[in-house]
């Protein structure tokens, strides 16, 4: 720790050859281009070779980039010299010199099957709440972080991609109120062991919520968002940050056949206690790019990622039914119903909990919430009643959702595994339209 501390704060000496500190980690993936994110433990030229698995003949470089200090020595390198439907292999050079690592360095573009084939099926991870125990600033008493054995766990799955549902990282109060605080509390969670082979395996997509943006129960009144959210920028290879002139690091992706809306609830967040004036979760211009996305959708399933609570109708904490903006949650509802738009699920982290909730109207489309809680901070059950949970399917300890979308193209089908730390299989939902 007293080495990341000198890495992040101070620099790393010249005379040291830098080496990686995190990574490589796949970022977005698309038909032409694959975003590969990475961490060195000081300044020094990066740059990856990729080529087609098994063809060693063809090969091709990313551009060649020099990590610094201000940024916490980070690179997102992009392979934009790729094909669809390919299986890539990489190798990945410091200051020139070729990186061994224990585990393949793979990626694939996504596949090209439309006007083909049927959709392919595709497996993608979920989760949120990951805290990693730092002796040097954290409370005393019994450490909050858990084990980080879920990790091992999750790099044994067979999927695509994984979605980090925000509270990725646990700043403290020593971190929020500078760049550099900020830099080495992410560093510190990036460099976690036992994550350096879920980080290599697939790619990668992640949300914030309040705990990676700033203080506890942060909203628009924080007074360094915009360093947060550059920060945030940094770490992750999201395909973008802020989307249709929306500020914050609201995005989309799709994957197959399926759309992703990536949505901030906290840049554009109205504070929770205040009495006065309008309440809104993610601000007018996000809300109105949300329901015009959603409206000219032709996915037959579209997955909305928020930090917190959609449906949970309980009241409680920072769901989307407390401090006021049950309003707005009401209105996104009413749009999906006016509009008829099949095939909504939001997924959402934040609790500590996991829990299936479901709401049906005779004649109306189906609107599902998964929420999934936690990765390794600390877990618990509480005795709220959310009217809308499915029976059975709520979950107070360490936990991850393996999510697979199957079947033809006109008759998509849903399936949601939740598993413990050490992949057991806790229970298992069919989302139908």
């Amino acid at each position: 720790m007293k080495q990341l501390l000198f890495t992040i704060l101070i620099g790393c000496n010249s005379i040291l050859q830098a080496q990686l500190q995190s990574g490589p980690m796949l970022g977005y993936a698309d038909f032409q281009e694959v975003a590969i994110w990475l961490q060195t433990d000081g300044p020094a030229e990066v740059q990856i070779e990729y080529f087609p698995k098994n063809n060693t003949t063809e090969k091709h470089y990313t551009a060649s980039v020099t990590t610094q200090k201000i940024d916490g020595y980070t690179a997102t390198l992009i392979a934009d010299e790729v094909k669809p439907s390919t299986a890539y292999e990489y190798k990945i050079a410091v200051k020139g010199d070729w990186i061994d690592l224990p585990y393949p360095l793979t990626f694939k573009t996504q596949e090209h099957w439309q006007y083909r084939k049927d959709p392919p099926a595709f497996s993608f991870l979920a989760g949120s709440c990951v805290y990693i125990n730092d002796s040097l600033t954290d409370r005393p008493g019994k450490p909050y972080g858990q084990s980080t054995e879920i990790f091992k766990n999750m790099n044994k799955e067979e999927a695509e991609f994984m979605l980090w549902l925000g509270d990725n990282t646990y700043y403290r109060e020593v971190d929020w109120n500078t760049r550099s605080g900020m830099l080495y509390r992410n560093t510190q969670t990036r460099s976690e062991k036992d994550l350096q082979p879920l980080l290599a395996k697939m790619h990668h997509y992640a949300i914030w919520d309040d705990h990676d943006y700033g203080p506890n129960n942060s909203d628009l009144s924080f007074w360094n968002k915009e360093t947060s959210k550059e920060v945030f920028s940094l770490f992750w290879a999201n395909p973008s940050y802020g989307i249709a002139g929306v500020p914050g690091i609201a995005s989309k992706f799709t994957w197959n056949d399926i759309d992703f809306f990536l949505l901030d609830n906290r840049y554009n967040r109205s504070v929770n206690e205040r009495k006065t004036g309008e309440r809104s979760i993610l601000g007018k211009e996000q809300l109105k790019w949300l329901k015009n996305a959603l409206a000219s959708s032709q996915a037959p399933y579209k997955f909305v990622a928020m930090g917190g609570q959609f449906l949970n109708d309980a009241g409680v904490y920072e769901s989307y039914t407390n401090y006021g903006f049950d309003k707005e949650r009401q209105d996104i509802i009413d749009f999906i119903y006016a509009e008829n738009i099949e095939g909504v699920i939001f997924i959402d982290g934040d609790r500590h909990h996991t829990e299936l909730s479901k709401l049906s109207s005779e004649g109306k489309p189906t609107i599902w919430d998964i929420t999934v809680s936690p990765l390794t901070s600390g877990a618990h059950m509480s005795d709220e009643i959310n009217g809308l949970r499915v029976p059975e399917t709520y979950v107070g300890e360490q936990n991850y959702a393996q999510i697979t979308v199957s079947g033809p193209r006109k008759n998509r089908l849903v399936t949601v595994k939740i598993k413990d730390k050490k992949g057991k299989i806790i229970w298992t939902q069919e989302l139908k339209k």
